[in-house]
């Protein structure tokens, strides 16, 4: 069974810091993406195949992602009003295709 549970969310003040988890089962987790009300789905951080990293120019040098075993975290800090978002975990079915998880509210907001 393909199930992702995602967890960190919340509110934050300005330059504070949160950390989101998504555990996978049945399927690889890969990274996260982001959507902000009336904004398409965008990538914030993954792991390539070859399990390099790859973050958006946006985030760089202030988010941080780390797996263990089938946990996908992601490490935020320094956050900016324009993080606010749902943040999305993405995996890879162990038969192929993607699945997304429920999405996580993060708001930055003093």
């Amino acid at each position: 069974q393909v199930q992702l549970v995602e967890s960190g969310g919340g509110l934050v003040q300005p330059g504070g810091s949160l950390r989101l988890s998504c555990a996978a089962s049945g399927s690889i987790a890969r990274g996260w993406y982001r959507q902000a009300p009336g904004k398409q789905r965008n990538l914030v951080a993954t792991f390539t195949r070859g399990g390099n990293t790859n973050y958006a120019d946006s985030v760089k040098g202030r988010f941080t992602i780390s797996r263990d075993k089938n946990t996908v975290y992601l490490q935020m800090n320094r956050l900016k009003p324009e993080d606010t978002a749902v943040y999305y975990c993405n995996a890879v079915r162990l038969g192929g295709g993607d699945v997304w998880g429920q999405g996580t509210q993060v708001t930055v907001s003093s």
